[in-house]
């Protein structure tokens, strides 16, 4: 009879590991909101400039199409320069107080861009509010990277860019409306506030590590951190980032997402107008229609992510959707004099497609290289991104200007994803850690 008791007892009360595993899940709950609404907020402020554009901002500010396209590019100069330096921040002091700062910073300048009507203070503008956001994503990966083993990473990190393709999709749909309401410019304005409030919200809420977070015990704070460190025994030693340049996948990963996000941005920053010079609809209609490709992206991003913790695999599940994106854009550059719904359905799947891979791409990094110099290679990978935004905005924009269509910039972008797409498939994949699953 005793026995039998403790056998059902020993089934019901939970023992320490079992606790510790449940108490872990509440990252997912307290960190990962926080996370994906930050990201979110930094990505309205960035990708609503192509609505600007589609809306006639040419036209109010006096200026060229070309000019247009240029201060679309600039957002992307400031973004290179500071992502280094802000990821060495992140990891010396605080990841928290540095995304904080760019809150705020990047609320208020993605304000003044609705505000501000002289041509040169608007370009000074929109390169600083690139310095401001480019803090972002090197200070989140660090965080995450602090908080989620590899068996999590992938997932962990999708959630962060979740924040792009579903504030692109929403936003699609209310800024059309809020420009159809107010104009572009209020537009602009009303986009930009929430970031300012939503700061104070993020510095009461997240911490820097597992053992700064009030609603974690010691015990499960102290487990989570000998499992990161035992991960970090298993990784080569590196003096600082200088030496990391001669390991040969971190500037294979810097040209690929180079290549990667000439097509990203491209897409992002001029779909919107290339609706609308397709289709010939209404601004809130084009955002109802610019909507759809991020809508598939989301679906796409959660699958490929779990997926790739399962295996541990990250280069199988990059290569195959960057290469379908680069010939669904192919496609639709091919249809797109003879069928918009054609080239737009391919541009559904094009769209979908290029987002897929963010949560595997972004684990890569930390399993190849210690945490002491990850980070700043991190930035240093995404800093080449904001080059190769820098040149999908500016060259798309001036295809479109030259040649009064899309089509070539369909061209370009998707020969930049094909090259992605090869790029990766070459990188040699990480050697396989210990892990733990959550």
């Amino acid at each position: 009879m005793q026995k039998e008791q403790f056998e059902i007892e020993a089934k019901v009360a939970p023992g320490p590991e079992r606790l510790i595993k449940t108490e872990l899940r509440r990252r997912w709950l307290y960190l990962m909101p926080a996370v994906f609404v930050t990201y979110s907020l930094a990505y309205l402020d960035r990708a609503n400039y192509g609505f600007g554009a589609a809306a006639g901002m040419a036209d109010t500010l006096h200026i060229s199409n070309a000019r247009t396209a240029f201060l679309g590019s600039l957002f992307f100069l400031g973004y290179f320069l500071f992502q280094v330096p802000g990821a060495a921040y992140a990891r010396r002091r605080s990841a928290t107080r540095l995304v904080f700062f760019a809150l705020v910073s990047w609320g208020t300048l993605a304000a003044l861009t609705g505000v501000i009507r002289v041509f040169w203070l608007l370009a000074l503008d929109r390169m600083l509010l690139g310095v401001a956001e480019s803090l972002i994503l090197p200070a989140m990966l660090i965080l995450l990277s602090d908080w989620f083993t590899r068996a999590e990473r992938s997932r962990a990190n999708a959630i962060l860019i979740l924040g792009n393709p579903v504030t692109v999709m929403w936003m699609s749909a209310v800024t059309g409306y809020l420009i159809k309401a107010f104009g572009w410019q209020m537009a602009f304005v009303l986009e930009g506030i929430p970031s300012i409030v939503w700061a104070f919200v993020w510095v009461a809420v997240v911490r820097d590590r597992p053992q700064d977070a009030p609603w974690l015990s010691k015990d499960c704070s102290d487990r989570l951190t000998r499992d990161l460190e035992l991960e970090q025994e298993t990784l080569p030693r590196m003096a600082n980032l200088a030496a990391t340049l001669r390991v040969p996948g971190v500037l294979l990963l810097c040209a690929q997402y180079f290549c990667w996000s000439i097509g990203v941005y491209g897409l992002v920053l001029w779909l919107p107008t290339m609706i609308r010079a397709g289709s010939a609809q209404g601004i809130e209609t084009v955002g109802l229609l610019n909507a759809a490709p991020f809508l598939l992206a989301v679906v796409l991003m959660l699958g490929v992510a779990h997926f790739s913790d399962r295996t541990l695999n990250r280069q199988r599940f990059i290569w195959p959707f960057l290469l379908l994106s680069g010939v669904a854009l192919l496609v639709s550059f091919l249809t797109a004099s003879h069928s918009f719904w054609v080239a737009y359905a391919f541009l559904i799947v094009a769209g979908g497609a290029m987002y897929a891979p963010y949560g595997p791409f972004f684990s890569i990094v930390p399993e190849m290289l210690p945490r002491n110099v990850a980070g700043e290679v991190m930035a240093l990978v995404n800093s080449f991104g904001a080059l190769g935004g820098f040149t999908g905005t500016w060259l798309v924009g001036f295809l479109q200007a030259l040649t009064g269509n899309s089509r070539a910039g369909y061209f370009a972008m998707s020969m930049a994803l094909m090259l992605a797409a090869g790029i990766i498939f070459c990188l040699k994949p990480a050697q396989p850690v210990g892990h733990s699953k959550r």
